[in-house]
């Protein structure tokens, strides 16, 4: 038996956004320790090779974050029955200086990062029993004034103030509601939403910023995911960051 192994053993988990990146991370390591999982993902590309890695383990599901909601929770109703950590991590980002920006785009990003986790919280809240937790991811840019990302940014600003209210409306369920602040972590998410060179020269410009001088790995964030979900049984309401000390130092 390998060090950790059986550590989630019967935990049910479900995370938006996890066929790549930080959710993908987190699914290894919740799949590793004996959880049974649920991941949702949209590119056909992310979908098998998530369900490669993850194999038996877990379900890999093809679920729109906005207008998949419903029946998502229909699934995991019938598959898990309940809910011990669900994990609200689908998102995307766009850039564009405030003179450039689209109101198509300022819609898009609204409705995939603030409207569906928020009624997707709302709809799980029948699979979610006292003791459950919920994490929402965050970043740091909802406290720093990063040019170009003003609509992102604010659409992490409000999953913040959503991870506070909610944390206070679900103690009397028995619920915790955290989220996880992730600073410069090169999850290829860029290189999808804009011109690869573009990408690469903004995250190295936040890079060379950063404290540390490094990226964060994936797996780091999973860890601090994991840790709110499970082990942090006296915390709701924080926001705990991943960041390598870009917001405090």
């Amino acid at each position: 038996m390998t060090a950790g192994e059986g550590k989630y053993r019967g935990k049910r988990v479900v995370i938006t956004g996890g066929t790549s990146g930080i959710g993908l991370a987190t699914a290894t390591l919740l799949v590793d320790g004996g959880a049974r999982v649920v991941v949702t993902g949209r590119t056909p590309s992310s979908l098998e090779s998530a369900r490669a890695k993850l194999g038996d383990g877990a379900m890999v599901v093809d679920s729109d974050a906005v207008s998949g909601i419903d029946s998502l929770v229909d699934r995991v109703a019938a598959e898990l029955g309940g809910v011990d950590l669900l994990v609200l991590n689908a998102g995307a980002t766009d850039t564009a200086t405030v003179a450039d920006t689209e109101e198509a785009s300022y819609d898009r990003l609204f409705a995939l990062n603030a409207k569906a986790p928020f009624f997707t919280v709302q709809k799980f809240l029948p699979l979610l029993p006292v003791g459950s937790a919920v994490v929402l991811t965050t970043s740091v840019s909802n406290t720093k004034g990063i040019a170009t990302t003003s609509v992102y940014s604010a659409t992490k600003a409000a999953l913040r103030s959503m991870t506070r209210t909610f944390a206070r409306e679900l103690l009397e369920r028995g619920i915790r509601v955290n989220a996880v602040s992730p600073g410069p972590i090169d999850t290829g998410i860029l290189e999808r939403t804009m011109p690869v060179e573009a990408a690469r020269a903004f995250l190295e410009q936040i890079k060379a910023d950063n404290p540390m001088g490094r990226f964060g790995e994936p797996e780091e964030v999973a860890k601090a995911i994991l840790f709110l979900g499970f082990d942090a049984t006296y915390t709701t309401g924080t926001e705990l960051l991943v960041d390598g000390g870009a917001s405090d130092l």
